[in-house]
């Protein structure tokens, strides 16, 4: 597997996690959101107000992907995560895997736990 860099908006407030992609109609190439938590726990996404399909990386605290959930626009139903996780990387549908990333690949770079 080649290195991949991504641009991600931080999401590690309450509010902005709450807020995440919500009414965006597009990402730019190699784009998404990194939402930080305080802590590793399970964690679950809806895509309210989410108008593009979206991919949710569940990423434990040692930065490897542990879940890998496939989002649909406008869903109200929760997508949780399999296991523990403090972080999670939304990306447009499709984009892990047109890269071959999966479970159990590591993700570099990562802020420490939100404080917020």
């Amino acid at each position: 597997m080649q290195d991949t860099t991504l641009t991600v908006e931080i999401a590690d407030t309450p509010d902005e996690r709450a807020q995440g992609l919500m009414k965006r109609t597009s990402l730019e190439p190699n784009a998404g959101m990194l939402f930080v938590y305080p802590d590793e726990g399970r964690r679950s996404f809806w895509m309210k107000d989410t108008l593009i399909p979206l991919t949710v990386a569940f990423v434990n605290q040692s930065g490897a992907i542990v879940d890998l959930k496939q989002m649909q626009p406008l869903n109200l139903t929760p997508v949780p995560s399999s296991t523990a996780a403090m972080y999670a990387i939304e990306m447009e549908q499709g984009w892990f895997a047109q890269h071959n990333i999966g479970i159990g690949a590591q993700v570099q770079g990562l802020p420490g736990p939100s404080q917020r």
